[in-house]
């Protein structure tokens, strides 16, 4: 009898030693962004991308054999809740983040994760900060708003010569630091603007701003922000009488920035990324999300690639130690992504620095 009850103790012990290795087989990888709130477009746009780029794995037998099981985090573009989902990954054993959207989220929640030895790639957090630390787990699969300002800055000084220039931004991180980058750029090529103004995001009424606008003649507004104000801010210039073109960012990169505009956003201008869905590299992915009647704007593709870069330096260094991963990321290792090949420099930016500017017509928007 005491031989059949320590039997039946191993093979208690054997199953769940079993279910515990079969539960660490996985890896635990994170999607974090605005999953509700005013910003959820992109929230939907990095889930997109991530759920896809799992999928594809998942049934291409995962990475090492290893499946990937995926944790989704609702930050609502608000750094407290961004650190609250970013502990959540951390309690639930999550050792890889596809996140933030918000440079304003992402910068704080970067510290939690590197404590916890997590390793961060944002697809949409432009501002420099970011990775400007020397920390060992943040990287980005997209530019930098230093990069992007001297595009907008460039063109604004190039086009606009004479012309007045209006700089509002939203008082985020992302938003004041792209309008300061691209200020700088437009000043050093001879424009100097005529009305430099701070937004509160959220609002629904920005009459007054527009009005102020309105005196000052302006020709150009850059703004510096994300698509629901930037939409109502259109929308009031046209219903004031404003003609002034709006100038903004990526910010702006979701077909609900027209739905709020209405057709007065037509000639806005934009700058982002060259258009990936346009990438060879991306054929094949683009092809699966239009036969789900997806269309992978914005930061879809972006957000597919850095699931890219994850699995390529696991099967690289046969490891799935962060740290590891981050090292052989650091390295100037060129990963083949949806992107086209991006390597990464010492600090976790993406090496290829190419901003172009598009215009909004018919709601959506197409390369200059």
């Amino acid at each position: 009898m005491r031989k059949l009850i320590l039997a039946g103790l191993a093979l208690s012990a054997g199953l769940a030693f079993a279910a515990g290795a079969q539960a660490q087989s996985t890896l635990k990888m994170g999607v974090a962004g605005p999953m509700t709130g005013s910003n959820a477009a992109f929230g939907a746009q990095l889930k997109t991308g991530v759920d896809q780029a799992v999928a594809d794995i998942n049934a291409a037998g995962g990475i090492n054999g290893q499946k990937i099981e995926l944790f989704v985090g609702d930050d609502a573009s608000k750094p407290e809740q961004g650190k609250s989902a970013a502990n959540k990954f951390i309690s639930d054993g999550v050792k890889y983040v596809v996140g933030h959207f918000n440079s304003g989220v992402s910068i704080p929640t970067s510290t939690d994760y590197e404590e916890a030895g997590v390793l961060q790639i944002s697809p949409a957090s432009t501002n420099p900060t970011f990775t400007e630390r020397k920390m060992w787990n943040t990287f980005r699969t997209c530019g930098r708003d230093d990069q992007q300002g001297s595009v907008a800055g460039d063109y604004i000084a190039k086009n606009f010569k004479g012309k007045k220039v209006a700089i509002v931004h939203d008082k985020t991180p992302y938003g004041k630091g792209l309008a300061d980058e691209t200020q700088k750029a437009m000043n050093q090529g001879g424009v100097k603007e005529v009305v430099y103004e701070g937004i509160n995001p959220g609002e629904k009424d920005y009459t007054a701003l527009v009005s102020k606008l309105k005196a000052a003649g302006v020709d150009l507004v850059y703004y510096g922000g994300l698509h629901p104000e930037a939409g109502l801010i259109v929308r009031q210039m046209r219903d004031q009488g404003v003609g002034s073109v709006l100038f903004s960012g990526d910010g702006i990169t979701d077909k609900e920035f027209w739905t709020i505009a209405g057709p007065g956003a037509a000639g806005t201008l934009m700058t982002f990324g060259p258009d990936p869905r346009k990438n060879p590299a991306a054929k094949e992915v683009v092809e699966k999300f239009k036969a789900k009647g997806v269309d992978p704007e914005g930061y879809v593709l972006y957000s597919y690639a850095a699931v890219q870069v994850m699995k390529q330096a696991m099967e690289a260094t046969k490891s799935t130690d962060p740290k590891k991963l981050a090292d052989y990321m650091h390295s100037g290792a060129t990963f083949q992504t949806v992107l086209g090949p991006l390597s990464f420099d010492k600090k976790g930016d993406i090496t290829k620095k190419d901003y172009v500017v598009y215009v909004w017509k018919d709601g959506g928007y197409t390369e200059l």
